[in-house]
């Protein structure tokens, strides 16, 4: 059926090269166009290039003995052939590309029936019916498919895991890695490829989703951790959603989040130097675990000068760091405020 199919892309060329070489003429341009129009009819059907040549190569031998005047009529007709095919597989690329980035922008941005996003999958190696997790990298500039750094990661991810049902692709500057749940290997490699690609950038991964809306909703959740960990100073190169899901929950609602912040910590505003600084102290204090000489250490200060301003916040706001119902609220309050940028970003 191939073989069939392949010596319709012939058609007529026994005629023209018979003619051609006959009279030693050159081809018309009729008879160049009928080569074009026939190779981008092959491109489009999926023809390989090399069974094309030797396709035409062979009929040039029938019953022809071997002359330059062959040679050159055979040299017009394939070049031209070969023009047509080159340009309609350039379309045919583009058209794929396009596909592609649309199938993807919809994917991730929950758009469109998920029925036929199923559908649409398989051409892009995912089945939809599954479990899948979305990790996203982002490093300290934007990138696409085109520059050098997602082009290693995906070099990378590749040779050691194949195809397997994975999506690699950039969105909006970052790179984003789907992958089945149950693959968690491949989202974790994916992160360390990416992270030493980027010279330190970070990765998230949102929590297994099932379907093309769970796709969608596991991105979101690995965007909205990288910005969690942006706001609250989280240096880990690793972050999973699942881990992180206190932070959306405390900025879900927005307006009490603002009134938490503004009632518990905008006393301090009356301190020297403003709130800053002892905004500074008490996430220093909690993220050592209310360990007083490692947070000294951590804000170059001595334990004495810590204690004091331990005091200090406590004076201003009522509430004592040292006691366990008042250190909930103003924890709370403090992650609440690197969530908001309070107060550079006062409302």
């Amino acid at each position: 059926m191939q073989h069939t199919t392949q010596t319709s892309f012939l058609e007529g060329y026994g005629r023209i090269i018979a003619e051609a070489s006959a009279t030693g003429r050159r081809l018309t341009r009729a008879e160049l166009e009928s080569r074009r129009a026939l190779g981008a009819k092959a491109a489009e059907a999926g023809h390989g290039w090399r069974a094309l040549v030797r396709g035409h190569l062979a009929a040039s031998r029938v019953g022809r003995p071997g002359s330059d005047s062959v040679l050159s009529a055979v040299e017009q007709a394939i070049d031209a052939f070969a023009e047509g095919y080159e340009h309609a597989q350039r379309l045919v690329v583009r058209r794929e590309e396009a596909a592609r980035r649309e199938f993807i922008d919809d994917l991730l941005h929950g758009r469109g029936d998920p029925g036929q996003l199923s559908a649409r999958s398989e051409r892009f190696g995912l089945r939809l019916s599954r479990t899948h997790a979305v990790a996203v990298a982002e490093g300290p500039a934007p990138y696409d498919e085109t520059d050098p750094v997602p082009r290693e990661v995906e070099a990378g991810l590749f040779a050691r895991f194949e195809r397997r049902r994975i999506l690699f692709t950039t969105k909006e500057g970052r790179m984003v890695c789907v992958a089945p749940a149950e693959q968690d290997d491949v989202l974790v490699h994916f992160a360390k490829r990416a992270h030493a690609a980027t010279d330190g950038g970070r990765v998230a991964i949102g929590r297994p989703r099932r379907g093309a809306v769970g796709i969608g909703h596991s991105y979101e959740e690995a965007l909205n951790a990288l910005d969690v960990a942006h706001r609250m100073g989280f240096d880990e190169p690793l972050l999973r959603a699942a881990d992180l899901l206190v932070f959306p929950v405390l900025a879900r609602d927005r307006q009490a989040l603002v009134d938490l912040v503004e009632t518990t910590l905008g006393p301090l505003d009356q301190a020297r130097g403003g709130p800053q600084p002892l905004i500074d102290t008490l996430i220093a204090y909690f993220d050592t675990g209310c360990t007083a000489a490692e947070a000294a250490r951590r804000l170059s200060l001595s334990v004495r000068a810590l204690t004091y301003r331990l005091e200090r916040i406590h004076t201003l706001t009522c509430l004592n760091p040292n006691d366990p119902m008042h250190r909930y609220t103003l924890h709370t309050a403090v992650i609440g405020a690197r969530l908001l940028d309070w107060p550079a970003r006062r409302t």
